[in-house]
């Protein structure tokens, strides 16, 4: 899976691709494929802590900019890494950015493992949720489920940070939304920072988080090989 990611990654203008992680059978396996590893510590509580060691460990400078690709996404689209890098550097005010996409499922909507993003008329992240929002008023007092519009938003995970943005984010203390929510971004929110948003160029795939989900890929991909 590791290899496919990077596989996907090296199709974008990335200037440069590497993997971090604490695993040796990852690494190993990354440069037999002849790509960029870096080993960080075990300890990390996240993934954009473990994230920010290896931008030290490179070298990079406060003013880059990074884009975090998950290590479960086999199928992410290079053309929504590149627009996510994009919408970072073309909003010089935000500190990160990431995408979204429209929830056309209404049992989406109610999913807590779909995070939900509402974002302000010019594309900065308000909130992200577990919970469907935004609800309308009387279908939440008149108990009516949420029912599907235009304004549902996924998120998608895919993050750009400027390296400053990223040091000082791991340096805060974990905010009560963000322990709520079990959202890693809304200490960013709680903090006044912001967060660019901007739906995807082109249909993401999910992740892999489940043995479902995983025989979804497989098939996606046995397909796209007989293509």
């Amino acid at each position: 899976m590791i290899q496919r990611v990077v596989e996907q990654a090296q199709k974008s203008r990335a200037s440069q691709i590497v993997v971090a992680t604490d695993d040796d059978r990852i690494a190993e396996h990354v440069l037999e494929i002849k790509a960029k590893a870096v080993m960080t510590s075990t300890n990390h509580e996240s993934g954009s802590d473990r994230l920010e060691e290896a931008t030290r460990q490179l070298g990079f400078i406060d003013s880059d900019i990074i884009v975090n690709v998950q290590g479960d996404e086999p199928l992410i689209p290079p053309e929504v890494i590149d627009q996510v890098a994009d919408l970072l550097f073309d909003n010089p005010t935000c500190h990160a950015a990431t995408l979204s996409e429209p929830i056309y499922a209404g049992e989406d909507l109610e999913n807590p493992n779909i995070v939900k993003v509402v974002s302000s008329n010019n594309g900065i992240a308000l909130y992200f949720s577990r919970a469907p929002i935004p609800w309308n008023r009387e279908d939440f007092r008149s108990g009516i489920p949420p029912r599907l519009t235009d304004v549902w938003q996924r998120h998608v995970g895919i993050y750009a940070y400027r390296v400053s943005a990223l040091r000082e984010f791991v340096a805060l203390e974990r905010s009560d939304l963000e322990v709520k929510e079990s959202l890693e971004q809304l200490r960013f929110l709680s903090n006044g920072y912001s967060i660019a948003v901007a739906e995807a160029c082109m249909p993401v795939p999910g992740g892999v988080d489940t043995p479902e989900d995983a025989a979804r890929i497989l098939d996606v991909v046995g397909s796209n090989n007989h293509n």
